[in-house]
């Protein structure tokens, strides 16, 4: 057997359940292929996401048993047969927008008895909840989990035949799911999620409780996936999972993240390979040498810190100081010259003072990042944090998140200024959102650059000297490719 391929059987859904998906999956479509011929048109599907890349990469997976199933993708919810809303619960705002948008649904519904709507996510992995649908919202129709996805077909088989709500949320640790049709949507970059789940319980992260614990994917069944997209022309692909750097710690032969990434290196047709999310505790010499040593990986790393004051950052059972997450800047930078930057920053976080503040904005003006992403602390119901009485007032909150951005903008401006005058290389995506230049494309460091280029520049790696610089981008013009 090769190396990285024998998964706990407890956690491996087999290929006799995936199978029996499939069944479902043929009887709705020839359900749907008849509706066709009667009506004149497909049966609609409005499917909305929420929070991060693997909540998008889940959907896309939804949306490929929903084309196997012969659904097509509808503008909105009004026109749509069947309104899906794939959720978060990192922040409350998301929940909120969530539950705004199923309120808003009820008169839709009682509009058209026949529409279905179906709730899924990370949301729904929290009993409360469940419970909130259950009550005020009577009107959705599926409830799901994350560790269930795969059994969507099936949910939804018993749906369409029932008269009350299905409700199917797995409580056990987390499950891998391989032979899900998926239908990407992007054609020139794609996710592959890697592992699922998370160990380390951050005392204000929920994603633990709702997206179980850590289980990696094969290295075989990473490795075809990766060669399907290399065969289907896609350029760049991005590693997702919780904490990419913890990949194989539950193989008994414990491949490493690093060993993956020599690995899919190899794939014909890929150009370019990212990664997120690192966490600081968990990325070796060996992962770092990866971004100097395997041409294919980019030369930008997302290295959340959360909070530059060590007793906050005990406090939030992150497992490493502000020392040491600068010394280990300090060996990236060595071994990578000239890599890009990025974290993530929490303001506000509970028991947070005005000296750990200003240990946070220390670590941004040492460290230097490109670009920060940061947020003001949300009390998660079930994580340690929002237990505590110490928490930090919403006006305080923001104040010290403007501050924050104000040095933070100040230093990515600063550095994207150096690279006035350099020639990139950078992977066209297609049409700028800027008025002013018609294309867009990211160079090898994940730099946004606007420029005046055509159409069949789309999908190819192309030398594009800087022009201009902004904030968050900057302004180029195309030179060869």
């Amino acid at each position: 057997m090769n190396k990285g391929t024998e998964n706990k059987k407890e956690i491996q859904v087999s290929a006799e359940e995936i199978a029996r998906q499939y069944q479902y999956m043929e009887s709705i479509k020839e359900a749907n292929a008849e509706y066709e011929i009667k009506s004149g048109r497909k049966r609609l599907v409005y499917l909305q996401s929420f929070g991060c890349q693997m909540n998008e990469n889940d959907s896309e997976r939804l949306w490929g048993m929903l084309s196997e199933m012969g659904y097509g993708e509808g503008k909105n919810s009004e026109e749509s047969d069947m309104v899906i809303f794939n959720t978060c619960c990192v922040r409350e705002n998301a929940e909120e927008k969530v539950y705004g948008h199923l309120g808003a649904l009820k008169k839709q519904k009682v509009d058209n008895q026949e529409k279905i709507i179906a709730i899924c996510g990370c949301m729904m992995q929290q009993g409360h909840v469940v419970e909130t649908i259950k009550k005020k919202y009577r009107h959705v129709d599926i409830v799901f989990g994350t560790h269930n996805l795969y059994k969507f077909p099936e949910l939804l088989n018993r749906a369409i035949n029932s008269d009350s709500s299905v409700i199917d949320v797995d409580e056990s640790p987390g499950s891998i799911a391989e032979g899900l049709p998926i239908e990407r949507k992007d054609s020139i970059k794609a996710w592959v999620t890697v592992m699922y789940g998370c160990n380390n319980f951050c005392s204000y992260c929920i994603v633990p409780y709702v997206r179980g614990r850590e289980r990696s994917r094969s290295t075989d069944d990473i490795v075809k996936e990766v060669q399907e997209l290399g065969r289907n022309n896609f350029m760049e692909i991005t590693l997702l999972g919780q904490n990419v750097n913890s990949y194989g710690k539950d193989f008994a032969d414990r491949v490493s993240f690093a060993d993956l990434l020599k690995e899919i290196n190899s794939v014909e047709g890929i150009e370019r390979i990212r990664f997120m999310t690192s966490h600081p505790k968990d990325l070796t010499e060996d992962i770092i040498l990866a971004f100097r040593d395997l041409d294919k990986v980019c030369e930008h790393l997302h290295l959340p810190i959360q909070a530059g004051s060590s007793r906050i950052l005990q406090d939030m059972n992150r497992k490493y100081s502000k020392e040491d997450y600068i010394n280990l800047i300090g060996k990236i930078k060595e071994k990578v010259p000239g890599i890009a930057l990025t974290t993530d920053i929490i303001v506000g976080y509970p028991g947070e003072t005005e000296e750990d503040f200003e240990e946070t904005l220390d670590v941004l003006r040492k460290v230097r990042f490109d670009f920060a992403y940061t947020f003001l602390y949300s009390r998660r119901t079930g994580t340690p944090a929002a237990k505590s009485a110490d928490q930090v007032s919403e006006d305080v909150k923001k104040s010290r998140f403007e501050k924050l951005l104000e040095v933070q903008n100040k230093i990515s401006k600063e550095i994207n200024d150096t690279l006035l005058g350099r020639t990139e290389e950078v992977l066209v995506e297609g049409l700028s959102k800027n008025s002013i230049w018609n294309y867009t494309g990211r160079t090898r460091t994940n730099k946004i650059v606007n420029f005046k280029g055509s159409k069949e520049l789309v999908g190819k790696l192309v030398k594009v000297k800087v022009t201009g610089t902004q904030t968050w981008s900057l302004e180029g013009e195309v030179i060869s490719w």
